[in-house]
């Protein structure tokens, strides 16, 4: 690899740091992102002393979880102000994590060192798909189990990565849509037969944390680092007024509960493989 090379790859994972370090996401995992990581524990059936990692783990929404079952958890993101959060979490439970800063396209664990490996909307943002699925199988032992908790592109979540991408910055060469892997054609095409799903299924988080349209995109437009990153870069290129006129428009547009009591039902997609 070219020295220049390196260098782009390491401004793009500062940027991507820099993005997830921005706003609040803790403050997004408390208000209602915190169900998700039980769902994806339970669809796992983590045990008692299986080696578990969970790859761009955030604040450990999904780790945390699986510790209280007893398992040997190694919490990794990109981001390290985000795992400080979590192990902070952990430490007032008195749960014991492994937390490590690493990047899901290049995880520095020796092959077939988990049980289980599993993702919380989490691994479906790094920019190259393929690259995180080859490290997700090859931390994974034969045998072990691979568990994805994902936005799917039809829902909501989907659709407003979809909404606020053209303001966005542009996304880096090989870099492919975040809701894909909520897609289980995507899936397929990631893991091939390198993985058998014993389970793929759709679900819905229903969201009524906010009393408005208009307070769910205040959520997002402060505590959300995609679409902080979004706004910022329609600001300097002169369509903020535009930003904000679709986001408003789509808050609208998604609300299943009435003008003065939202209401969100986010789909997401669970997939619990075997490794071959």
């Amino acid at each position: 690899m070219s020295s220049t090379t390196t260098m782009t790859d390491t401004d793009l994972k500062a940027r991507h740091r820099a993005m997830w370090a921005s706003g609040d996401y803790p403050g997004m995992v408390s208000t209602f992102l915190t169900p998700l990581g039980d769902v994806l524990v339970d669809a796992l059936a983590i045990d008692a002393g299986e080696r578990v990692l969970d790859v761009a783990a955030g604040t450990g929404n999904a780790a945390l979880p699986a510790a209280r079952r007893g398992a040997d958890v190694t919490a990794t993101d990109l981001t390290p102000e985000l795992l400080e959060v979590g192990e902070a979490a952990a430490r007032a439970e008195g749960l014991t994590l492994s937390w490590r800063t690493a990047d899901a396209e290049r995880l520095p664990f020796d092959d077939g060192a988990f049980d289980v490996v599993m993702s919380c909307i989490g691994v479906m943002f790094a920019p190259r798909h393929q690259d995180s699925a080859n490290e997700l199988v090859r931390a994974c032992r034969p045998g072990g189990r691979i568990g994805l908790l994902c936005w799917t592109p039809e829902g909501q979540i989907g659709q407003m990565l979809k909404t606020i991408g053209p303001f966005a910055p542009a996304p880096p060469p090989g870099a492919s849509p975040p809701p894909l892997w909520g897609s289980e054609a995507h899936l397929d095409e990631l893991f091939g037969d390198r993985v058998t799903f014993t389970s793929l299924r759709r679900g819905v988080l229903a969201v009524d944390a906010w009393p408005t349209p208009a307070a769910m995109t205040d959520h997002f437009k402060t505590k959300y680092g995609p679409t902080i990153a979004a706004q910022g870069n329609a600001r300097r290129n002169g369509v903020e007024d535009d930003f904000v006129a679709a986001f408003d428009a789509f808050a609208e547009r998604w609300n299943r509960g009435t003008p003065d009591a939202a209401r969100y039902e986010l789909e997401y997609l669970v997939g619990v493989g075997t490794r071959g």
